[in-house]
């Protein structure tokens, strides 16, 4: 691998921390759930969305960022935030609805936002494209020399804010990076019952941009294809669409019963899963030994569980702060 040290064992960390979170939050989400499951009940009511497997998609991006780069994710998104540097105490006490998070416990986890790193996602599917479009224009327009990325599943690449996004982007040469997370079911919908060409990266042609598939779930594919669309996106050439086929280990959501998916798929599914497929690479290449390994677990076991502590030892906002910071 021609990557620099550094650049692949700060993805196995961060790899780990990602994984390592959803474990826990998977964990803390279904307090009180069971037996019967109970939406609405435990420490976190609500819907959960978790990205197990796609952790590739989003760590490839990590070491190519600039400080300031904007970044648009989806209702999935831990993975993306804590690749960014979202700060982890403030978005485990934001998914745990406690007045020290991110939004003061008011927008949930679909719903984060951090001023720095210059991070946002939402529950639309969809929503983040054309909000990428505008930060690149501002990025543009002000010479900061910083660039947008935006990240959305494939069934978003069927939404009209897409085609809009990406032709306005291509128009006006916008520096933003388009990146659709192929994970292969839009819920349940399997991409052949709704889409009309096995691959949306080759859309980009109608823009005259360009379109790269990475037909794996590997974090080093990742890094050098994210590492020449960003690249050209800060240089001034405009914008790229990336498509990556990845896996989403777990459901939809948690408490999805996932019977739209075989056993065999899942199966198939579990035995790549990535972070144990990129471990076992940087040990095989020297990267790193199994001890360096186990010593990373251990300080981002550690990581995670100091953020949920933390989140948990915070107070719920006060009734009275349901009226703060809305529009009139």
């Amino acid at each position: 691998m021609d990557i620099p040290k550094a650049h692949l064992v700060d993805m196995y960390e961060t790899m780990v921390r990602i994984r390592r979170f959803e474990e826990r939050i998977r964990e803390l989400y279904f307090a009180d759930k069971l037996p019967a499951f109970d939406i609405a009940a435990g420490l976190i009511p609500g819907e959960m969305h978790l990205s197990a497997g796609q952790e590739p998609v989003a760590v490839g991006m990590r070491p190519h960022l600039h400080p300031g780069d904007a970044i648009t994710a989806t209702h999935r998104p831990h993975h993306v935030a804590i690749a960014q540097g979202v700060d982890l105490n403030k978005m485990a006490a934001e998914i745990f609805g406690r007045e020290t998070g991110l939004g003061q416990g008011k927008g949930g986890h679909m719903h984060l936002f951090s001023v720095e790193p210059n991070f946002g996602c939402s529950g639309i599917i969809g929503e983040g494209m054309p909000v990428a479009v505008g930060a690149a224009m501002a990025f543009k327009a002000r010479g900061t020399g910083n660039i947008a990325l935006s990240y959305f599943g494939e069934g978003a690449a069927n939404q009209g804010a897409f085609h809009e996004s990406l032709n306005l982007a291509a128009l006006w040469k916008l520096p933003v990076v388009f990146i659709c997370e192929d994970n292969a079911y839009a819920i349940s919908v399997p991409k052949a019952s709704s889409t009309a060409i096995p691959d949306n990266s080759d859309r980009a042609s109608a823009y005259g941009i360009p379109g790269v598939l990475v037909p794996e779930n590997d974090p080093v594919a990742v890094y050098e294809v994210m590492g020449a669309a960003m690249d050209r996106a800060r240089r001034g050439d405009g914008p790229s669409l990336i498509e990556i086929k990845t896996d989403r280990l777990w459901g939809h959501f948690e408490g999805d019963a996932d019977a739209y998916r075989s056993d065999e798929f899942k199966e198939d599914m579990n035995e790549r899963d990535p972070l144990v497929a990129f471990g076992k690479r940087l040990v095989e290449e020297g990267v790193l030994s199994e001890a360096e390994q186990a010593a990373i677990k251990e300080t981002e076991y550690a990581t995670v569980e100091a953020a949920i502590d933390f989140a948990l030892a915070s107070p719920y906002p006060a009734p009275e702060a349901a009226l703060n910071h809305v529009f009139a």
